[in-house]
């Protein structure tokens, strides 16, 4: 035991007095951030437990870096990394108020380029939110109200501070033994960043996010043309057949792409204070020439809208962490917008904000998307913009001259933008009831929902006046969802109900019409994803997609797959809805054996793991397909096209 009394002794030196200060201050915030503003789901008491030690190992190993500086150095140097895990620890609080996740080091190499991420955050920001840097100002006044002894900036010896890193090793294994009794395969498993937050610590899944995400850097270098031929063996597997009655339905005509910003599927038919939401919506549920799918659900990961994108035109599943658009730009893809370029189709997407907003600038010539109308197209003065970018209407009206302007066939994407967070609109725009909830994010929803209900109208509208809409198949979808769980007390308000983890995965449907001129439509109760909406409208327009690489099958064929993965490893079918590791029943959200989910989770994890094989090691760029010439984004430029001055 005199061993033991030596590391007593050692870890208990005055001169580290300071140091433990510094390391209980930042344990114990870093616990009340955990209670107060993160949703983790604690189940037992061994979580609890967890989450209360989960912080010591980083904060003995972080802070202690700083006993290597000599003098009042090392105090200073103890406040500086302090201050930076505080301001980490912060701002993943103000990420996740909106977006319900985590940060990632991706999304914060590109801070810039997703302007979502600042601003998202800062409407979030509260004069209360200073306490989560009370530490560091009390660490601060310590140092300089000479509250620290002069005995007690005499040199550490090294065996100490070693003794300080062991320390922080043996906790974080424990820590992690602890974890994997209770969740096995935590760190191989790790779709969902809550449960690293939950079991390991906020700065810990810091750490293995940053490892991870420079492992996954390096899997293009290593990846050959035999994973590609694993891929390619999966994708035959599961291969769909087209409806017979449905292929070709819509042979050489246009196609529009709407992207309706954060809309849900609850808001369909939904009314407040006797009014309809969403009246235009409501009513195509119902058109003879409109297919409106009510179990289709967004999968989106942390690039939210251009992760929609990204699968709609490729049919495969965004990435893990961070967002395609802003890590695998430059990969070689097999897009729709591609494939129809090289089968006469003239291609282009509209966006009333910068053409560098989630990099699209990039993004899109990987895509083969011609010509981008991006914000300099448009008049941005005042009266137009709102948030992040151009209103729903004014955008609909003054892109028609140049969509009208387009060699037909062409396809078209519009991004509509109203519809966003914080859901603000100005007041001569608001023209509809508030909600009644004592939340205001929820209350402006449904004003901003009937907003862009109201400019698709006119958009329709503009497309029966132009001549294109006898023979233009138009698409729209809901993109992700707009309320997080963070306002869960709201919705239940709203929805009558509580808003449990089976509730919320529920809410994850998102509309999804399909109007095609000349072709009897119908409410389509197909389960189905963002994933599956490529292969859907290329068979529309008559085109084989069986020597393509895709995730997704077709929502109109009868042989389709009704398994939707979510990104975080989730998934839905008919029957059943896979949560965490349990599996609930359809529609009771009764809890059932593990094993009922257990064939559907076995595909969703397999389509999730050759999605990523396929994006991490950019595999298409060995795939030789007859027929199918690779975009070389060189050939694409989105400098002002000079005509546009004329309209």
């Amino acid at each position: 035991m005199n061993w033991l009394t030596k590391v007593k002794n050692a870890l208990l030196d005055r001169k580290l007095l300071f140091f433990y200060t510094a390391v209980v201050l930042l344990w114990l915030k870093s616990y009340i951030v955990y209670q107060i503003e993160f949703n983790l789901g604690i189940e037992n008491t061994l979580q609890k437990f967890l989450l209360l030690i989960n912080p010591i190992s980083s904060a003995l190993f972080f802070l202690g870096i700083a006993l290597f500086f000599k003098g009042r150095k090392r105090y200073w140097a103890i406040i500086v990394i302090d201050f930076v895990m505080s301001f980490l620890l912060y701002a993943n609080v103000a990420y996740y108020r909106f977006f319900n996740d985590f940060i990632t080091l991706p999304t914060i190499m590109h801070p810039n380029d997703a302007g979502e991420l600042k601003d998202s955050a800062f409407a979030l920001m509260h004069g209360a939110d200073i306490f989560y840097f009370l530490d560091t100002i009390i660490l601060i006044l310590l140092v300089v109200f000479r509250s620290v002894q002069p005995h007690q900036t005499a040199p550490i010896k090294k065996r100490k501070i070693g003794l300080v890193f062991a320390s922080a090793i043996i906790i974080f294994a424990a820590n992690l033994g602890f974890a994997e009794a209770d969740r096995p395969q935590l760190l191989t498993r790790s779709f969902d960043r809550t449960y690293l937050v939950k079991y390991l610590g906020q700065y810990n899944y810091q750490l293995y996010d940053a490892v991870t995400s420079v492992k996954s850097s390096t899997q293009r270098a290593l990846a050959s043309s035999n994973d590609l031929t694993e891929v390619k063996n999966f994708v035959d597997a599961n291969q769909t057949k087209p409806s017979k009655q449905y292929f070709g339905a819509a042979k050489d005509m246009n196609v529009v792409y709407i992207s309706m910003e954060s809309l849900q599927n609850f808001v369909i038919g939904k009314k407040i204070k006797g009014q309809e939401v969403t009246p235009f919506l409501n009513h195509l549920t119902h058109d003879q020439n409109t297919f409106y799918f009510d179990n289709f659900f967004h999968q989106v990961g942390q690039g939210k809208t251009s992760d929609a994108e990204f699968m709609m035109a490729n049919s495969l599943y965004p990435l893990p962490s961070g967002a395609v658009s802003m890590q695998k730009a430059q990969n070689t893809y097999q897009a729709q917008p591609a494939i129809l370029n090289q089968n006469g189709y003239t291609t282009a997407s509209f966006h009333g904000n910068s053409k560098t907003f989630w990099n699209r600038d990039q993004m899109y010539k990987s895509f083969g998307i011609q010509k981008f109308f991006d914000s300099s197209y448009y008049d941005m003065s005042d009266e137009n913009v709102i948030n992040y970018g151009m209103k729903d209407k004014p955008f609909f009206k003054q892109s028609m001259p140049y969509l009208k302007d387009l060699k037909e066939p062409f396809e078209a994407k519009f991004l509509t933008l109203s519809n966003h967070f914080p859901f603000e609109l100005d007041k001569g725009d608001v023209n509809f009831p508030s909600a009644g909830t004592n939340d205001s994010v929820v209350n402006g929803y449904f004003q901003t929902a009937h907003y862009m209900d109201q400019a698709l109208k006119q958009f329709f509208g503009y497309l029966k006046e132009s001549g294109l809409y006898d023979h233009t198949v138009v698409v729209m979808y809901g993109d992700h969802y707009g309320i997080s769980t963070n306002h869960n007390q709201a919705m239940k308000q709203v929805t009558g109900d509580p808003i449990t983890p089976y509730k919320n995965a529920q809410l994850q449907r998102v509309p999804l019409f399909i109007h095609v001129p000349g072709v009897k439509g119908n409410v389509v109760h197909q389960y189905g994803g963002e994933v599956d909406v490529r292969p859907t409208v290329l068979h529309l327009l008559g085109l084989k997609t069986n020597d393509y690489i895709s995730l997704g099958s077709d929502l109109l064929s009868p042989d389709h797959q009704e398994i939707v993965p979510f990104r975080n490893g989730n998934f839905v079918t008919p029957n059943y809805t896979s949560i965490d590791d349990k599996c609930y029943e359809n529609p009771t959200g009764k809890v059932v054996d593990k094993q009922q989910c257990q064939p559907a989770g076995k595909v969703a994890r397999d389509e999730l793991k050759f999605s990523d094989k396929i994006v991490y090691g950019d595999l298409l760029r060995f795939y030789d397909l007859k027929g199918f010439t690779p975009v070389n984004p060189d050939d694409y430029d989105y400098t002002r096209d000079k005509k546009a001055d004329n309209k």
